[in-house]
């Protein structure tokens, strides 16, 4: 037998070793963006204070050769938030009925994006699909949409993001070029090192499993449980990262997700950065190592630690509700279609 064909067949036998994944809602895709399309800029969350922030972000979405139309309470405030609940709402809703608008991207993240969710026009989104995306606190608007039209959105850099080459390349393979790339940390940057010290992957618990990504920013997720906008956790590969969060905080949020029965249902775990999530005062703490130790073990499904999501320079481009096989012993996430059309 020639090594080509055993090496298909070796393929083929492994992936009839993956458990089997089912559908359980319909999927939509946007069309994939191309040069010369327009974004929506628009601020679900924390208001923006300066000038100088809105220029940036207009300037890095231009330089990936886009058209940008800010939204029309892009700039408001209210409180600590960029404008009212129904000004928030309504840029989102203006945007995805806008003919002339191809896509929107989140200006920056913040809170108070679940407050919006009830006012945002779910069956419009079902009649004209288009690119959304962001991270931290868009984890509830990204979720929310998947959940309640089926559309593919992004856990992606926001506007005000490092758009650094790594992410760059991440983002166009994703939404622009509809790839299907391996979602895997670079090895080998040793620096003035011997081994490698950053971007390191640690497998928890090994093994491969298929299924559709959900997640994003822990607190948020966690802010979601019992509502309508709560994701469909059956089968699927759940992604997490979180930033500034005392760990018996991290606990307390781990510990919602298994009282919901979230954790029980899934196919696997993708744990990114939790970036300055340190011990609170007091008598001390579990470690992180300790704390996902006990909450991933034990559901006999694969767990990896240390992908490039969440808080960070470069990050990867997460698309919410496409369908990927998590290999934790390599430390990847495969993309298996397509997440644009």
């Amino acid at each position: 037998m020639s090594v080509s064909r055993r090496h298909l067949l070796s393929l083929a036998a492994a992936s009839a070793a993956l458990p089997a994944f089912a559908e359980t809602k319909p999927v939509l895709r946007a069309p994939r963006l191309k040069p010369g399309d327009t974004l929506g800029l628009i601020s679900p969350a924390h208001a923006t204070y300066e000038r100088e922030p809105f220029q940036i972000a207009t300037e890095a979405l231009q330089a990936l050769g886009f058209k940008v139309k800010p939204g029309l309470h892009l700039r408001a405030r209210h409180g600590h938030l960029a404008g009212t609940d129904a000004q928030r709402a309504e840029d989102i809703n203006r945007f995805f009925a806008d003919d002339g608008v191809q896509g929107l991207i989140a200006l920056t993240g913040g809170s108070g994006g679940t407050r919006i969710l009830p006012a945002i026009d779910y069956a419009q989104i079902r009649r004209t699909p288009k690119f959304f995306g962001g991270f931290s606190d868009l984890t509830a608007l990204v979720n929310a949409i998947h959940q309640q039209t089926g559309l593919i959105t992004f856990h992606s850099p926001t506007a005000l993001s490092q758009w650094n080459g790594f992410s760059v390349e991440h983002f166009k393979a994703l939404v622009m070029q509809a790839g299907t790339p391996l979602l895997k940390n670079p090895t080998g940057e040793l620096g003035e090192h011997l081994v490698q010290t950053n971007d390191r992957i640690q497998t928890i618990r090994g093994g491969r499993a298929r299924g559709r990504l959900v997640g994003g920013n822990l607190a948020v997720l966690t802010a979601m449980a019992g509502s309508a906008y709560w994701p469909d956790f059956r089968g699927a590969i759940l992604f997490l990262e979180d930033i500034n969060e005392y760990i018996y905080r991290v606990d307390r949020m781990l510990s919602t997700l298994r009282l919901t029965g979230a954790l029980g249902q899934v196919a696997g775990v993708v744990l990114g950065q939790f970036t300055k999530c340190e011990p609170g005062e007091g008598y001390g703490a579990l470690t992180l190592d300790e704390l996902f130790d006990e909450y991933f073990l034990p559901l006999n499904v694969p767990v990896y630690r240390g992908a490039m999501i969440g808080h960070i320079r470069r990050k990867f481009t997460v698309p919410v509700g496409a369908l990927a096989e998590i290999d934790a012993d390599a430390g990847t996430l495969q993309l298996l279609e397509p997440s644009v059309s």
